[in-house]
């Protein structure tokens, strides 16, 4: 693993397979996909930022770097990708052997150019889309963490506010002399024209008679703008006064009916409220709901209580009504954001589903971010929300309108990325007619991005035929490009450019290097997001069948073994954990939707969907460290024999954080022993998880959830649903001692998998 590391610390990338199968063929029999995990704008310390523009292919388009062939007497390099002979301009005339531009330095594969100024002057817009049909309480919580949000806003970005409920109130924070609000109606959808009108935006300045109202140059004055989005330090007493008195939705509710919240047209207002006045500004909506939508065209359940919110069961046998009809209107609202280049964030907090799988789709567009809690008292939300305005070491680094390209070999294709961005349709030669994803384009936008968004770009290989050896030997490298031109946080633009090379084998000889550049983990993860991918939009597919069939597919073809004889099976250290990852994956809640609601589900694929290689495999395969009296704290298997009365556990599945007391461990601590001088080691062994589990909350987005709890207690389930079942309820073993624990379940452990995986392997 540790090359592979190495190689994503140099430019941001996974690939599954680091040596590519070089035949159409060879490629479908490996089952996983060449495929890369890319963090565009992944921090490099060491990378050097270039003040000029870069120079491109004058065919192909694609940046000169390391792998292009220079001659330089003729003062002509050959493009890698086509090979296009291209002349270097006049001001590259003193480059030599000793004398490289950094763009040909074999180690600068990642280089950034930011060409001097093409800094936007447009600053941050922030518009805030606050739900008020919640409880007192909560309302409280939520205005508290919004109060300090606002603090932390940077001086120069414009704010704005839209809260609602029954109905949508759009606040003139730029009106001082009395809070002033201009109210939709929530059941009714409002066209860009018809809110541009109510909100008296050509008083003054006639409408013009053609064209797109966008933004001050085209058609709207800055004077009426400003009525709505002001720069924060302007604005601060204004906003801090309206969210003071800010009141619940002031609508009864009847005692068999829901509240009643309009979540789409509000969203859909502040969007054109946007396009209208800043289109193509790193804008972002940031959503903080509370509940069920239960209005409008996005609407999710209807307001009778007897009416139940839709279930996983609703929706595989389509009996959820108002689903299909919310998705298609959040389609458009997100094809509508990314035209604008603006971004949905959601912050939903609520007990109840609030339309999570809904909205999915316009966050994931726009690369938003989304925060899931219980509470908009609880940790994970309030401390997220500061992590997003945090402008220290910690912070996201959000950038805002991207957009992504391709260039590759031509025997390749692309067939899709999963992941946060929006095809901008852009046909090619590149594209493959196997879509996955976003997909049948060269060309995405990333209307937001942060240093941790990472894509999942899946390749095709075209080439039919193996030549002749002697062609082989001398131009087997695959090439890949990838592009992504971005505003940084500091606001001027930036592109990146990352060229990788990989070598290309086919034929007999091949199984052996094909295994030595086989990366698990990132084939683990390329798994999860295509068979979460699959179970959204293929229809009647299963996925434990899916995953198996890939499992057997690859055990057998590069596994060493005997026919039929199941002992004599075994796979090269490239391929040992591999079963381990699809079995967890198989277990874990991307697949197994049991027990999640659609928004839970929705929730975790879209955190996968935008995660890099080592984060997705802890949401994968959870890590756990066991700590005792007897050793220094030490990785522990993911399995029920991990547990001892003795030992403190420290679990780490990416979205919750558990501690977990053997039983021992917890009744000396409810007897107060770490109070003790004389059980100063105890105390210390009480902290050391604490200590452990501190920094993975500090530097994680969304923040964690932590769980402390104790064997036997009712939230030790965190814990328990994790494990393998080595031990349960059924088995020979479980009248074990040690105060271990069984698990009660009927699903089979990993012995008994690998056992059968064996067995069908070898067949």
């Amino acid at each position: 693993m540790a090359e592979f590391m190495e190689l994503e610390g140099q430019d941001g990338v996974r690939m599954a397979w680091n040596v590519v199968p070089g035949t159409k063929q060879e490629a479908s029999n490996c089952v996983v996909p060449v495929s890369a995990i890319y963090t565009p704008i992944k921090p490099f310390p060491s990378m050097p930022v270039l003040p000029y523009a870069p120079l491109r292919c004058r065919n192909c388009r694609s940046i000169l770097n390391p792998f292009s062939i220079v001659d330089f007497t003729a003062k002509i390099w050959i493009c890698p990708f086509c090979f296009q002979r291209n002349h270097f301009p006049p001001h590259y005339a003193s480059i030599s052997d000793e004398n490289l531009p950094a763009e040909l330095f074999p180690q600068y594969t990642t280089i950034e150019y930011q060409s001097p100024g093409e800094a936007s002057s447009l600053p941050p817009v922030f518009i805030f889309v606050v739900d008020t049909s919640i409880i007192e309480e909560e309302m409280a919580f939520l205005k508290s963490s919004l109060s300090q949000a606002i603090d932390l806003l940077p001086d120069n970005s414009l704010v704005g506010l839209i809260t609602f409920g029954t109905l949508v109130h759009v606040h003139e924070l730029g009106f001082s002399t009395i809070p002033k609000t201009y109210v939709f109606k929530g059941s009714k959808d409002v066209s860009k024209d018809q809110l541009l009108e109510q909100m008296s935006f050509f008083l003054n300045k006639p409408k013009p008679p053609t064209g797109v109202i966008a933004g001050a140059r085209d058609g709207l004055s800055s004077e009426s703008i400003s009525r709505f989005l002001l720069p924060a330090s302007n604005c601060e007493f204004a906003l801090s006064s309206v969210l003071e008195e800010l009141q619940k939705d002031p609508w009864p509710i009847p005692v068999d009916q829901r509240a009643s919240r309009c979540t789409s047209t509000a969203l859909s207002v502040a969007s054109s409220l946007l396009g209208a006045c800043v289109p193509g500004s790193g804008a972002r909506i940031m959503a903080f709901i509370g509940g069920p939508s239960t209005e409008g065209p996005g609407a999710i359940v209807s307001k009778n209580l007897f009416e139940p919110i839709r279930s996983h069961k609703d929706l595989d046998k389509d009996s959820a009504p108002l689903y299909h009809k919310a998705v298609k209107f959040y389609e458009a609202l997100a094809k509508q954001l990314v035209h604008q280049g603006h971004v949905l964030d959601l912050f939903a907090c609520a007990l109840d589903q609030v339309g999570v799988a809904e909205l999915k789709v316009a966050v994931e567009r726009t690369g938003g971010l989304v925060v899931l809690a219980e509470s908009f008292g609880h940790s994970v939300f309030k401390d997220s929300l500061r992590r997003v305005f945090q402008s220290e070491e910690k912070d996201l680094g959000l950038s805002s309108n991207g957009i992504f390209e391709i260039n590759c070999s031509k025997d390749i294709k692309v067939q899709g990325i999963l992941g946060p961005c929006a095809s901008l349709e852009k046909k090619g030669p590149l594209c493959s007619d196997t879509v996955v994803g976003q997909g049948s384009t060269s060309a995405w936008k990333m209307c937001g991005l942060d240093q941790a968004t990472s894509l999942c770009l899946i390749f095709e290989i075209v080439k039919k035929d193996i030549p002749d050896a002697t062609v082989q030997s001398s131009s087997n490298q695959f090439y890949f490009q990838f592009i992504t031109y971005y505003q940084h946080s500091t606001g001027e633009m930036r592109l990146r450019v990352t060229t990788l090379s990989r070598r290309w084998v086919a034929g007999p000889g091949s199984i052996q290097e094909l295994i030595a550049g086989f990366d698990q983990e990132a084939a683990a993860v390329v798994m999860a997001r295509l068979v979460s991918f699959k179970m959204e939009n293929e229809a009647e597919f299963d996925p434990i069948r899916w995953l198996d069939k890939a499992l057997i597919h690859i055990c057998s073809r590069f596994g060493d073994y005997q026919k039929d004889s199941p002992s004599s099976f075994s796979l090269s250290p490239r391929f040992s954990i591999f079963p381990q990852f699809i079995f967890n994956l198989r277990r874990s809640q991307f697949v197994q939707v049991f027990n999640n609601s659609p928004d839970e589900t929705a929730y975790f694929r879209m955190i996968l969907n935008r995660e890099n290689v080592a984060n997705s495999v802890v949401m994968i395969q959870p890590s756990l460290i066991s700590y005792s009296f007897q050793s220094v704290p030490e990785p522990a298997l993911l399995d029920v024999a991990a547990i001892t009365a003795d030992r403190i556990l420290l679990l780490d599945s990416y979205f919750t954080i558990v501690i977990f007391h053997g039983s021992t461990i917890a009744q000396w601590r409810k007897a107060g022993y770490h109070n003790q001088p004389e059980h100063q080691a105890f105390a210390q062994l009480l902290q050391a998880p604490r200590d452990d589990a501190d920094p993975i909350i500090k530097e994680r987005f969304p923040v964690p959830r932590l769980v402390i709890c104790d064997q036997h207690g009712s939230q030790a389930r965190f814990l328990l649903a994790k494990l393998n079942p080595s031990a349960t309820y059924n088995s020979d073993g479980h009248h074990q001692g040690g105060g271990g624990d069984v698990i009660f379940t009927d699903d089979v452990s990993f012995e008994v998998f690998l056992d059968h995986l064996q067995r069908l392997a070898v067949q």
